[in-house]
């Protein structure tokens, strides 16, 4: 029986069961033994002197005294009796077991598995048997599973289908891999990740596993930039270094270390026959319009006109003010297009452009449309690149011939995630603020300080700086005690009466509204804006000295840094105050770690390691694939060795045309991300 077999060819698989494996995805024996268990339990025997607080743990102790049965209302009971574990008498506490108390008996031997309270000294049994632990393996897998299929039947269905296939599965690493980091082979891993012997097979199987599933994710990641660089062909911007280095001088700042750096890898690809697809980060202030101004006027040397899109009206145009200011006096004609540019400007902006006269279009998605052509598109740049669709990047890169493309981010991607949603492209990090730059002061406090707290913005207000007061819901909701947007507006406009004017702001106000309000704020009109998190990306208010977040420990730590990121633009010093009270320790250790620190990297991975990859970038656009057996956060140095490793291995003959590397390339061919298809 071959591995291709389907599941229902197993002893005992009847039609209800295959269906319930259907729905786990597993149609044949192969992707039976490839359904890795998702945790093992240990039971093995411990010493309680040496187990953790809130560990689970498995012991063999004598029965010291009668159970005792307590009913504590509909079928919910408690059980309790008295257990000696070598030198420690403790409890033993059986939850909706009421059958037990018949079952122990003052001097027998039992054999408890179950979570150790230290202090109490008492064991919460999950599990049990009558007599010493002399069967039974001391680690099971435990799998996710589905419908009426139990871990005991999953377990001899899996023992079944080892015994059938386990010899003729073949390896898909090569040796040369295998013997490098000393991997089992895959039979040997297969068995141990299944029916481990002990808890060092259970770690070489998912250590060979882990670095499989991350190398061919990686391969196939390498395989499309490779694709994207030799196929698609790209322009070779041949620009004027010294033209370049004369703009650079004339800029009011001197560049830091990391724009340097980024500056040159930017424009060594540039230099390339092939496509740039570069993602630049930076952390909220660091300097990266400085640098897409330099890598634009590049292609302006060369001959080539420029494109930046950004995601909304008020940043679109913050850039343009920001870059005609830098650009203007080398004569380059700049043009803005938003959705607001209509009539005759909008037709004059579009016939300048197709004809070349037009060196650089700012704008929103309104650069995507059909009727904006470009007569020799260079340079595309997107300012906070996932805030738009693969769809919508892709139009705007095809609007040129294979034009280079720079996406940018202030969100700091942390380096793991970095390498996996965005493993095809290369990655350059602006990770050094500028020189003067002054820190902003950031204090967590609790809401009975909310007067002294407003009492302490009128002292900014008062000196003619601008406040933020971020809230997470808009209106009042039954559900959710969270103050509202809405009640705070009112308030805070109680409050200041005629000595300062309240904006509000939130997702439900239409986008002229929203644009209205934010043209208010950024003009000085309004002293103090309400808003839910919609000024959360770009909005650049050098005078807005204080931010108070609300709620704070509703949001996740990047999302916080963000916010934060509105203030500390200016020469003052700026503040962040975070109104929480936490009831959980991750809420707790969230605001304490935003007190300790500015820095956006340290904090998105810390982010993710409180939230996990998932939820890292908000619903599941992040692109990040999900691991059968890998986790991105704990498995980080695997991921850097796949990374280097797939690199090598695409760029080697070997790979394309070695019998060993076969099993890999078939991964590769199938996930069909040679022919354009799309990444799994």
């Amino acid at each position: 029986m071959g591995s291709k077999e389907s599941v229902a060819t197993l002893k005992g698989v009847g039609k209800q069961a295959t269906e319930t494996l259907q729905e786990m995805r597993i149609e044949t024996i192969h992707d039976l033994i490839m359904t890795f268990p998702y945790r093992h339990e240990d039971f093995q025997l411990k010493d309680l002197t040496d187990t953790p607080h809130n560990e689970r743990v498995t012991v063999e102790g004598r029965v010291e005294s009668e159970p005792s049965l307590l009913f504590l209302g509909k079928n919910k009971s408690r059980t309790q009796v008295r257990v000696l574990v070598g030198r420690h008498l403790i409890k033993a506490i059986f939850f909706n077991q009421p059958y037990v108390k018949a079952k122990l008996h003052l001097g027998e031997i039992i054999t408890l598995t179950g979570k150790w309270d230290r202090g109490r000294q008492v064991i919460t049994v999950s599990s049990h048997t009558i007599g010493p632990r002399t069967n039974g393996a001391d680690f099971e897998p435990v799998y996710s599973l589905k419908g009426s299929i139990h871990q005991k039947t999953f377990r001899k269905l899996m023992r079944q289908a080892l015994d059938l296939v386990k010899e003729e599965i073949e390896d898909c690493l090569p040796k040369v891999l295998v013997d490098a980091y000393q991997l089992p082979p895959i039979q040997d891993a297969l068995e141990w990740v299944h029916f481990p012997p002990d808890g060092e097979k259970v770690k070489q199987a998912r250590r060979r596993f882990v670095y499989e599933e991350l190398l061919v994710f990686q391969l196939k990641m390498q395989a499309l930039r490779k694709k994207n660089r030799e196929e698609e062909g790209g322009s070779f911007i041949d620009y004027d270094l010294e033209r370049l280095k004369t703009f650079i001088e004339s800029l009011p700042f001197n560049l830091t270390a990391a724009q340097k750096r980024v500056v040159n890898e930017i424009c060594k690809d540039m230099k390339e026959p092939f496509r740039m697809n570069r993602l630049l980060q930076g952390d909220v202030g660091s300097g990266k319009t400085v640098v897409a101004a330099i890598a634009l006027y590049a292609a302006h040397t060369a001959g080539l006109q420029g494109a930046l899109m950004a995601p909304t009206e008020i940043l679109a145009e913050q850039h343009a003010n920001t870059l005609e200011q830098w650009l203007r006096p080398f004569s380059l004609n700049i043009a803005l297009l938003t959705g607001s540019v209509k009539g005759k400007k909008r037709q004059l902006i579009l016939q300048q452009l197709a004809a070349g006269e037009i060196d650089l279009l700012i704008g929103t998605h309104a650069l995507i449309q059909p009727e904006v052509r470009f007569h020799k598109l260079g340079l595309v740049i997107t300012d906070e690149q996932h805030r738009f669709g693969v769809d919508q990047r892709r139009v705007l890169k095809d609007k040129g011939y294979n034009p280079d493309v720079l996406f940018m981010t202030a969100t700091p991607i942390p380096r793991t995630l970095a390498i996996s949603a965005f493993g095809e492209m290369d990655v350059s990090i602006i990770d050094e603020m500028p020189a003067g730059r002054k820190e902003i002061e950031t204090y967590w406090m609790k809401k009975e300080m909310f007067s002294k707290i407003v009492g302490r913005m009128e002292k900014e207000l008062s000196a003619g700086r601008q406040a933020y007061v971020i809230c997470p819901l808009i209106e009042e909701s039954d559900k959710l005690d969270f103050q509202n947007a809405v009640d705070l507006f009112q308030q805070l406009t109680m409050y200041f009466k005629d000595r300062f004017t309240v904006g509000l702001m939130h997702g439900r106000l239409h986008s002229d509204e929203k644009e209205q309000t934010m043209r208010q704020f950024t003009e000085g009109q309004i002293a103090v804006l309400v808003s839910t998190t919609v000024v959360e990306v770009g909005v650049n208010v050098p005078n807005a000295s204080f931010m108070l977040i609300y709620d704070a420990e509703r949001f996740g730590l990047s999302q916080l840094h963000q916010l934060r990121g509105r203030v500390g633009r200016g020469s003052e010093q700026s503040y962040c105050i975070l109104l929480a009270d936490p009831k959980t320790e991750i809420g707790k250790e969230r605001m304490a770690t935003m007190t300790e620190t500015n820095d956006g990297f340290v904090l998105a991975e810390k982010d993710l390691q409180l939230r996990g990859p998932g939820d890292f970038f908000g619903r599941k656009q992040s692109g990040i694939p999900e691991f059968k057996m890998a986790d991105l956060i704990h498995d980080y140095r695997a991921l850097e060795t796949a990374r280097k490793d797939a690199e090598k291995l695409i760029g080697s003959d070997d790979f394309w045309h070695a019998d060993d590397m076969h099993c890999l390339r078939q991964q590769i061919e199938q996930s069909g991300v040679l022919s354009g298809g799309r990444l799994d």
